[in-house]
């Protein structure tokens, strides 16, 4: 296998990841059918959409229809293992999630770097690709975006998206799997242990 085919495949790997994020969460909203598909979509494609705006790039998924049919197998897949759940623990949602963002930011950083971009735009757009589709699907469902809650979210692309972009030089298909592993990892420990950048000390509002 080549290794266009392998970041081909990777990039399918994280559509579907996303995809299976966003049905939990419908799931979760008690949406209708269209409602899951939205969300699974926009979870899916919503950060490459943005990415690919912003670098003035085709659009991925417009020249590519491939995309949206993983989305709907992968969305048709979770809800049939949903007719036989009644509840969907929060912390499914958030491995998922995290396995979706390690997928997003080594493809989001690949694709920049692919384009010719300067190394520091390749790691922000991989952020960008990891996190947009993420924050438009809690925005639809009217939750807080793991984004804003405090645990380590875009920080860990940043540096799963620096750990690609080091490596990548050298040899891509370790560059992908450095930055999945570390990108996930450090996700997983934020949401195991809490680990967040504190900034501001806890304070309370005085009230006269």
């Amino acid at each position: 296998m080549d290794i266009n085919t392998l970041f081909y495949w990777v990039d399918h790997m994280g559509i579907a990841v996303f995809a299976v994020s966003g049905t939990l969460l419908a799931f979760r909203k008690n949406m209708d059918g269209f409602g899951v598909i939205v969300l699974a979509a926009v979870t899916a494609i919503g950060g490459g959409t943005t990415r690919d705006l912003i670098l003035d790039l085709p659009v991925f998924w417009v020249y590519d229809t491939y995309y949206l049919y993983t989305i709907l197998t992968a969305a048709l897949l979770t809800i049939l293992w949903l007719r036989f759940r009644d509840y969907i623990h929060q912390k499914t949602l958030l491995i998922a999630d995290a396995v979706g963002l390690a997928f997003f930011t080594v493809m989001g950083a690949q694709k920049a770097m692919q384009a010719g971009f300067d190394p520091l735009i390749c790691i922000i757009m991989g952020t960008v690709s990891a996190c947009f589709g993420g924050m438009l699907r809690d925005v639809l469902a009217r939750d807080v975006p793991m984004l804003l809650k405090g645990e380590l979210y875009a920080f860990t692309c940043l540096a799963g998206g620096s750990v690609f972009v080091l490596v990548a030089d050298y040899s891509q298909s370790i560059a992908i799997v450095l930055g999945l592993f570390t990108t996930l990892l450090l996700r997983l420990g934020a949401i195991r242990w809490h680990w967040s950048l504190v900034v501001f000390h806890e304070h309370h509002d005085g009230h006269r």
